[in-house]
């Protein structure tokens, strides 16, 4: 999970000048044990020095400095925590446009196949679904550019760039005897986080798939459509589905969860100092007007998605169904290192549930535990090991956990999890079902929302 930094770091100079600026008088006061720390951390430093020369000058083949440098970056971050990084500036760029949601280009959810791009879907109202791109098109060509021996990340690529460029598509479909030339104009695409759909009639399922800056517009406008579609009077309640949601922006996990709630604590964050810890509240409005939630979450439901579930469980607003979550209760701030220098992804806090708990490395515990009937050929490949596997992870007290289930039917039919919700949501008592009332803690609210009904 990840959360924007509103201190945007200058250039390397400019931040090295700082540095000096706001050091160098405390170095006067330092006592013994600071200067010689000091000291041996230069002495650190100038072997670091010693080893980048050697490497430069004896190494078999001329290395390229560049590529050394940020080896040498990138090594140091990872070695503090699994999530703490380097990006380079193409990196940085890539992990800027997946957390805006929002990219020039042509609107087509695309997979690769025999090493040539295939069609997943076209995105409605886009350059792609107004050119008639059918699912399952194989594109052989990009520009006259033959795909085959491209990776998917250099197809998508090239796809995408500047709004109102053009990108000519050789296109191979089933019942054409000849490929298709197609021409598109590239616009902006907003990548749909959040997806919806009634169930059982009279139940809004919303379905979020990352924590982007798309997100909390896109679950505004489901549940105003939803409850619109089914009817104030009919609907039963809501079923957020977060299941190996890997997370996203904090801020988003946080307007998310404030969606649901009046009032309360939704999260906080604590840093290395005391004065760094921050809190979130909710404000008044819950959009659902007081009527019932259930929350699925399953081992790959991870950071946002854990302050989301976390938020609402200990406010008792809703019920969590599913296996526990993935573990992952650290904060990263990206901090850009000036033009062309990318940025980093440095873990710079844990963060806290409402009723004050770390979920690091032990993750939400479902108020309903379902497991899903895997199929045998899965079943060796359906856990998650979680974040008290990853190597480095930052420790909690107590026990940590690891491991659990991540399957998701592909046929909501077979879906354990959504069934009990559905009937969680109906009244329909089960044996497992041992919870508190969705929404219980919102008793007045549920009360007005039926009195307006």
């Amino acid at each position: 999970m990840m959360r924007k930094t509103s201190v945007i770091l200058l250039s390397a100079a400019t931040g090295a000048a700082l540095t000096l600026f706001v050091t160098q008088p405390r170095a006067v006061f330092m006592g013994s044990s600071a200067r010689a720390a000091t000291a041996d951390t230069y002495r650190q430093l100038n072997l670091f020095g010693d080893v980048f020369e050697r490497v430069r000058s004896d190494y078999v083949e001329k290395p390229d400095d560049t590529k050394l440098i940020e080896s040498a970056i990138s090594g140091m971050l990872t070695g503090l925590d699994p999530h703490s990084s380097y990006m380079d500036a193409k990196s940085f760029r890539d992990m800027q446009v997946q957390t805006r949601g929002e990219f020039g280009g042509l609107g087509i959810e695309v997979t690769m196949e025999d090493g040539l791009i295939k069609v997943v879907s076209p995105i409605d109202d886009t350059p792609a679904s107004r050119a008639g791109i059918m699912a399952n098109d194989i594109i052989t060509n990009l520009d006259d550019e033959a795909v085959q021996g491209l990776t998917l990340n250099q197809a998508v690529e090239k796809m995408r760039g500047p709004v109102n460029t053009k990108i000519k598509l050789k296109i191979i479909r089933k019942g054409q005897d000849n490929p298709l030339d197609v021409t598109l104009v590239r616009d902006n695409i907003r990548v749909r986080s959040v997806r919806a759909r009634v169930e059982q009639d009279d139940i809004g399922y919303i379905r979020i798939t990352t924590f982007n800056e798309q997100t909390t517009e896109g679950l505004k406008r489901e549940i105003s459509n939803l409850t619109n579609q089914i009817g104030g009077d009919k609907l039963k309640g809501f079923i957020i589905d977060l299941r190996n949601n890997p997370g996203g922006l904090l801020e988003e996990a946080v307007t998310v969860s404030d969606s649901f709630l009046e009032k309360g604590e939704i999260v906080s964050t604590r840093g290395r100092n005391a004065e760094e810890t921050q809190r979130r509240a909710a404000h008044a409005g819950d959009l659902t007007k007081g009527r019932p939630v259930i929350v699925l979450v399953n081992g790959g439901s991870a950071s946002a998605s854990e302050i989301v579930a976390g938020a609402l469980q200990d406010h008792k607003r809703a019920t969590i169904v599913g296996t526990r979550s993935f573990g992952k209760g650290s904060v990263q701030t990206i901090i850009p290192l000036g033009s062309g220098n990318g940025a980093l992804r440095l873990t710079t806090a844990r963060y806290y549930t409402p009723s004050g708990k770390s979920i690091q490395a032990k993750g939400i515990v479902p108020d309903i535990e379902v497991l899903q009937d895997v199929p045998d050929e899965l079943k060796s490949r359906t856990d998650t090991k979680g974040e008290a596997s990853l190597r480095g992870h930052l420790k909690n007290d107590g026990d940590e956990k690891t491991g659990s289930q991540s399957y998701v039917p592909p046929d909501a039919k077979d879906d354990k999890a959504l069934k009990l919700a559905g009937d969680l949501l109906h009244g329909i008592k089960n044996s497992a079902s041992a919870a508190p009332t969705p929404g219980g803690d919102n008793k007045a609210a549920t009360d007005k929302a039926k009195a307006a009904n």
